[in-house]
């Protein structure tokens, strides 16, 4: 059985008093479900705060990036060590707004995602195509080729701490959501390319997640295809009633 995982992605929303207010209100109403790995990702500078309100919970504290040298003249980035010793257990790897609005690039999600495994944390590793692609007809090959370069020398068994997320750009943000359909495809295009890369055992432990706008009205309806093993929430993640809809979805 492979874990099934809600992540939020708070992305530049909420500071340190909020997420604490956030945290302790989400808590209760989350404690009783265990069938779902509970992470919240967010800003850095709300991270002591996070993991201080998530003490004693079931909700693991996540970062929305992380840079790929352990130290050095990077002026305002943040490393896997620097995470790790502030108590987070997640790091998401490159994210569509990262790689259109920051530069990130394959190469560099590699370079990340390895640091972030080599300090112990999971890397939420993200990869999807954007609307001119999908209309190309392209959507498998792209998510392919993203999946395979985001993997590439990271070992069989360190693959036991990624997690992917296929994250439609299309549909981030905008309201847009792939149909079920859609989303357990791509998931299963994702599986079969980790299969090839390593076997069939271990891409059918890894946890895909869907991360393209999903809801507390279509988790359910996501969350019940065979290749969607939870998701990465963005605007959802900010309301508790929302999130907590979600996490019970995925019960």
């Amino acid at each position: 059985m492979r874990k099934t995982v809600i992540a939020g992605n708070w992305k530049m929303n909420m500071t340190p008093s909020k997420t604490t207010e956030f945290i302790k209100a989400l808590a209760p109403e989350v404690a009783a479900y265990n069938k779902a790995d509970i992470v919240l990702c967010v800003p850095f500078v709300n991270i002591p705060a996070a993991v201080e309100a998530a003490n004693g919970t079931n909700i693991a504290i996540g970062a929305e990036n992380v840079h790929f040298e352990p130290k050095g003249a990077y002026t305002g980035e943040i490393s896997a060590e620097m995470l790790v010793e502030c108590g987070v257990k997640y790091a998401i790897v490159g994210h569509s707004e990262r790689r259109q609005y920051f530069g990130e690039t394959d190469e560099t999600v590699n370079l990340r995602a390895k640091a972030a495994i080599a300090s112990g944390l999971t890397a939420i590793i993200c990869v999807g195509e954007t609307l001119e692609m999908r209309e190309s007809g392209i959507t498998a090959e792209i998510v392919a080729i993203q999946t395979k370069k985001a993997l590439a020398g990271i070992s069989k068994e360190d693959l036991a701490k990624v997690i992917i997320a296929y994250e439609p750009v299309w549909a981030i943000g905008t309201g847009k959501v792939a149909t079920t359909e859609q989303a357990n495809e791509v998931c299963a295009i994702i599986r079969d390319v980790v299969a090839g890369l390593y076997d069939k055992a271990s891409a059918d432990e890894l946890t895909i997640q869907y991360g393209g706008s999903m809801n507390a009205a279509n988790a359910a309806d996501l969350l019940a295809m065979s290749d969607v093993d939870g998701g990465l929430i963005g605007g959802a993640s900010l309301k508790v009633a929302d999130f907590t809809t979600i996490v019970k979805a995925a019960q």
